[in-house]
């Protein structure tokens, strides 16, 4: 059996969350009926901004970037040329194709990127840059012709950073706007903002239930909830990596979850002695501290197979695997967001630098759908053409049959006239018909 030498707070009763329901919803139908009125009146009161445009001109946008420090700028573009390079990578294995089933039967499928997706980078209290690489830079790789991008001001103050980020991204439109307001006036339209057709990119619990809410009306990414991180360790782990590791996604807000599952129970004492010491010196322990306390998890298991096999349970956002042997961990895993293999990569390397795409599933949603990539911006379609009158007839002949099972005359009355056209067999009712 498991043993567990840390566990998580017990679970409150669930908080009432309609009263943020009904406040999004409302702001929703406000922008939908009250257009750009609305958008500024919700962005005075929730961010003290209410600018002249919040749509950035070309000109703005290169005087914003030129008070950017050159090595910021250079990091910005070294991180999104290995977002673009893997995300070209990953289009190039999408291929067209088209098959000849039966003589002249031909049926095919095409990727076609979508017409408009809408990147929302949250701010908020810090620029987030990388939200901008992995949502707007993916967006381009797949093709989509019009990027429109929306990010808060920062305490009244513009994010010259993420501006940066947004335009070098490739965003066709910059709007300096957040919230509710901002993802409403992307999925609805506005006189200033037309509208899109799929939204993406992280937020805070308004921003998600607004994207929940407007699913249907705009196709979204995914549904996300706080950042999680689980490691599998053993005994070849470093403790203090360890121990590191599960504080840098903590600090995240607290309400992200924190887990490690190991082999080693020293191993497991080690990390909770190296956490309680980190965590005074933090930064960031107003958020990292109670995620801990409260999210935190720490459990020993018999062998690697039980512990790669409880973490599929958990079905964990980002997976880091530090053992002798992490990529058994391909080949035993099914249940994951991203998986991180051994310690020369990390979560936050997925997060900020590496190239692989940072909105993944939480909650459990890695057990039916991975996370943002090229392929969520093209649309799947297909297309079937019959030019061989043998061909067409034999399909017209099973179409009526198959169709009459499910009493649908109509259409097989559609497979009918091309049996007749095409064959040597007129229906009764079609004579009935033209007579």
């Amino acid at each position: 059996m498991p043993e567990v030498l840390k566990q998580p707070a017990p679970k409150q009763a669930a908080t009432d969350d309609s009263a943020l329901r009904d406040r999004v919803r409302a702001i929703i139908e406000d922008v939908r009926t009250r257009g750009d009125a609305a958008v500024r009146e919700y962005s005075e009161r929730f961010d003290g901004w209410s600018p002249e445009s919040f749509r950035l001109s070309p000109e703005e946008v290169e005087r914003i970037v030129a008070t950017v420090p050159g090595q910021v700028l250079d990091d910005i573009r070294f991180v999104q040329e290995q977002v673009r390079g893997f995300a070209r990578h990953q289009r190039e294995s999408l291929h067209d194709i088209e098959v000849e089933t039966l003589p002249g039967v031909r049926l095919g499928h095409r990727h076609v990127p979508i017409g408009a997706v809408g990147a929302y980078v949250p701010g908020g209290r810090y620029p987030l840059t990388a939200s901008a690489h992995m949502t707007i830079v993916t967006a381009k790789v797949a093709g989509v012709p019009r990027v429109v991008a929306c990010t808060p001001p920062i305490r009244g103050e513009v994010p010259a950073a993420t501006v940066a980020a947004m335009h070098l991204a490739g965003a066709d439109e910059i709007h300096l706007l957040g919230g509710v307001q901002a993802v409403a006036a992307m999925a609805t339209g506005t006189a200033s903002v037309s509208s899109v057709d799929l939204l993406a990119g992280p937020g805070n619990a308004y921003v998600a239930e607004a994207k929940r809410q407007l699913f249907g009306e705009v196709g979204i990414d995914l549904f996300a909830g706080p950042t999680e991180i689980l490691v599998i360790a053993d005994e070849h782990a470093d403790p203090f990596v360890v121990a590191v590791d599960l504080l840098s996604q903590a600090e995240h807000g607290p309400d992200s979850p924190a887990v490690l599952i190991t082999t080693s129970r020293e191993l497991a004492v080690e990390v909770l002695g190296h956490v309680e010491a980190l965590l005074p010196g933090m930064p960031t322990a107003d958020f990292a501290g109670p995620a801990w306390r409260d999210h935190g998890e720490v459990v020993v298991v018999g062998s690697i197979d039980e512990a790669f096999a409880l973490a599929d349970t958990y079905a964990a956002e980002h997976v880091e695997v530090l053992t002798e042997r992490p990529r058994l961990a391909l080949e035993r895993m099914r249940d994951y967001g991203a998986l991180f293999l051994g310690e020369g990569t990390c979560v936050s390397y997925g997060d900020k630098v590496i190239g692989t795409n940072h909105v993944l599933p939480t909650k459990g949603a890695a057990r039916y759908t991975g996370g943002l990539w090229v392929g969520k911006y093209l649309k799947t379609v297909t297309y079937q053409e019959v030019t061989d009158p043998a061909s067409s007839a034999r399909l017209g002949e099973v179409c009526g049959r198959a169709a009459r099972v499910e009493l649908f005359e109509g259409h097989a009355r559609s497979g009918d006239v091309r049996a007749a056209k095409f064959g040597d067999a007129t229906p009764e009712w079609a004579d009935r018909a033209r007579a």
